[in-house]
């Protein structure tokens, strides 16, 4: 004759919703956010599937962070080389009023900024003061769009029967890497003055502070910036600075960090179709000299052009 089994209760403790069966809350895990790259107007994962987790001093784990390729580098070239036309043929008022929409959006987004900022180790105070000044820095570059080039031309006196205009264009596509001691306002203290003057760029932000540049991405994509006009990377400068410097459709390159192994080998490689090498290693982008209308010109051309004219000033007076 078979026994009756007796079915013993489990004592395994089951959680649903980060809650256990005896009332004690357990410990949730924060589900990082992936911070991608931002071409075209776009936001792709790096095509080489490779990523870093950011951290801050504390070794607390901030975000999921791509380390762009040299292919992202050349897409996101390709994306600014297709927008320069059209960014530079814009009027210049046009441009201003796209970094003041710029600025408004990321003012909108300021806590957010902020937030990222203290998580990067920055006080609360700091925070404030950095998105503040960046927000500001937008609006005195969108203010000199349509000014700088009258500042900066000229009319030149000439011997023979011509005027003689002297003005400024801009370079085109420009590679930057970013300065890596701050997420937001080295950031934006590079990109203003380049998109101001109608070039079009290719960011490496930095890497050790990833978080706000990727988020400024975000601003540019809901604001009226054309896709195309700045590409932000993230990765590592020792792997991307050889390609940032060597791209045969670069025009010019700007390196804020002050290492010299790395300006020599990108004045070596920019040698290849003449850019322009630019070197900000020493300005301090959070006082007065971090700004100036000087950054836009260092990236601009001087256009002259003659157009002959009647030579009236030594002619007689007769009827």
């Amino acid at each position: 004759m078979a026994t009756k089994s007796t079915i013993k209760k489990t004592t395994i403790k089951f959680s649903e919703n980060g809650h256990s069966n005896n009332g004690v809350e357990a410990k949730r895990l924060e589900v990082l956010k992936t911070y991608k790259i931002y071409i075209g107007g776009q936001f792709p994962r790096t095509e080489s599937g490779r990523f870093y987790v950011a951290t801050n001093s504390k070794g607390d784990n901030l975000a999921n962070v791509c380390l762009s390729s040299r292919k992202d580098f050349r897409e996101a070239v390709v994306a600014a080389r297709g927008a320069f036309g059209g960014w530079s043929g814009r009027a210049a008022f046009n441009r201003g009023q796209i970094l003041y929409r710029i600025a408004e959006m990321l003012e909108g987004r300021k806590a957010q900024f902020i937030d990222e900022l203290i998580k990067q180790d920055l006080s609360a105070r700091d925070a404030e003061q950095e998105v503040n000044l960046a927000i500001d820095r937008l609006i005195y570059y969108s203010g000199w769009c349509d000014k700088f080039q009258q500042l900066f031309s000229s009319v030149n006196p000439v011997a023979s029967s011509h005027f003689n205009f002297s003005v400024p264009e801009p370079t085109g596509v420009v590679s930057v890497i970013a300065p890596q001691n701050t997420s937001l306002i080295g950031l934006i203290s590079v990109i203003a003055p380049i998109i101001a003057g109608g070039n079009t760029c290719i960011v490496l932000a930095s890497a050790s502070k990833p978080l706000c540049s990727v988020t400024f991405a975000e601003v540019l994509a809901t604001s009226d910036l054309p896709g195309g006009v700045v590409n932000i990377l993230t990765g590592k400068i020792s792997e991307l600075a050889p390609y940032f410097s060597d791209h045969m459709d670069v025009n010019a390159v700007v390196f804020c960090e002050a290492d010299n192994e790395l300006k020599k080998l990108i004045q070596e490689k920019a040698t290849q179709n003449i850019k322009r090498v630019f070197q900000y290693d020493k300005t301090n982008w959070l006082a007065d000299d971090g700004q100036s209308p000087y950054f836009i010109m260092d990236l601009q051309e001087i256009k002259t052009t003659w157009h002959p004219i009647e030579n009236i000033g030594g002619g007689k007076s007769a009827y």
